[in-house]
């Protein structure tokens, strides 16, 4: 082979090389390229997943409160909230269950202070929406009972604590049992949420008494008599 033609050779080799070389390059780019973009969408797409199940789940809107417990009571009781979150109560407590009527406030609020959630809602909540609920209450430590008169379809309460809900579904609803049931405000954590000193009796069966009328009322003054006219 003449000097020529191997130089020929040569460089056409070269060639082929640096061509090789170039796709190994582009191929190499384009692969790196693709991995960084879809990298940048996986993190992406975790990133907005996390703060959009944060944003369903958050709390920022439980109304908080200040009663303390131990305030015992065996009439009924003129609540601020509805339903109560908490403040005087009778001494025995609802056990916790599933229940289709209303039950008394004054039991209900024994048990939120023994660390019960009581989820309540209006009469003829949708029956799908219902299941939910008795869903959610078949755990202990949870009272679901009906209450006329309710600001929203679904109210959840716990001692100092309270959510209100449009939808049995919303994904607060779980996080606020999980967070508030047996919680850090419970006065007396660790307290029974059935056994002997409970009841299962709803509120049509067995009232609570209302507090009886004040007595003692001062009787009017007698009228004084006329002297007797002198002789």
């Amino acid at each position: 082979m003449s000097n020529s033609k191997a130089q020929a050779r040569r460089e056409h080799l070269a060639r082929i090389r640096a061509a090789q070389k170039r796709k190994e390059r582009r191929t190499s780019i384009l692969m790196w390229g693709t991995g960084g973009v879809i990298g940048v969408l996986l993190v992406g797409s975790v990133a907005w997943y996390l703060v959009d199940q944060n944003a369903q789940t958050s709390l920022d809107a439980v109304k908080s409160y200040s009663y303390t417990g131990s305030q015992h009571t065996p009439v009924k009781v003129a609540y601020k909230e509805t339903p109560p979150v908490g403040g005087e109560h009778h001494g025995t407590w609802q056990r916790c269950a599933v229940y289709d009527k209303p039950v008394n406030n004054e039991h209900a609020v024994h048990s939120m202070e023994h660390g019960a959630v009581w989820i309540t809602y209006r009469p003829g909540l949708a029956q799908p929406q219902l299941d939910r609920l008795k869903e959610l209450a078949s755990d202990d430590y949870l009272l679901l009972s009906p209450y006329p008169g309710l600001p929203a379809p679904v109210v959840a309460s716990s001692w100092n604590k309270q959510l209100t809900f449009q939808d049995a579904n919303d994904p607060k609803l779980p996080k606020f049992i999980s967070t508030y049931k047996n919680g850090p405000e419970t006065p007396e954590l660790g307290a029974a949420c059935d056994g002997p000193n409970s009841t299962d009796a709803t509120a049509d069966v067995a009232p609570i008494p209302a507090a009886p009328a004040q007595s003692g009322q001062p009787s009017a003054p007698a009228t004084p008599s006329a002297p007797a006219e002198e002789s």
